[in-house]
């Protein structure tokens, strides 16, 4: 195992389910692609949303429009200035 070891790495997406009869949870692990098809042969089991960290969601929490404008002081002037161009319907964020 040297340095020139080629190396795959596949990270599979790890899915929280839940049998809607008994109960039972348990993770699957499959890529995306497959989830589909997979749901379609267990109709038992659904995605288990009860754990929120594997949620499909917005990373950052709070106001959006305060953070954007601190991190980017220069962002409403930009704004500003698209707002002038005929037609536009761009705002200043406040």
């Amino acid at each position: 195992m040297g340095l020139n070891t080629p190396y795959t790495f596949l990270i599979m997406p790890t899915y929280p389910v839940i049998n809607t009869e008994t109960g039972e949870q348990k993770e699957v692990k499959m890529s995306f692609t497959v989830w589909d098809q997979w749901l379609e042969d267990n109709p038992g089991w659904i995605r288990d949303w009860s754990d929120p960290s594997t949620a499909p969601m917005a990373t950052e929490v709070g106001d959006w429009r305060n953070k954007l404008v601190s991190r980017n002081p220069g962002w409403n002037e930009v704004l500003d200035k698209a707002s002038k161009a005929p037609g536009s319907k761009v705002k200043k964020i406040t």
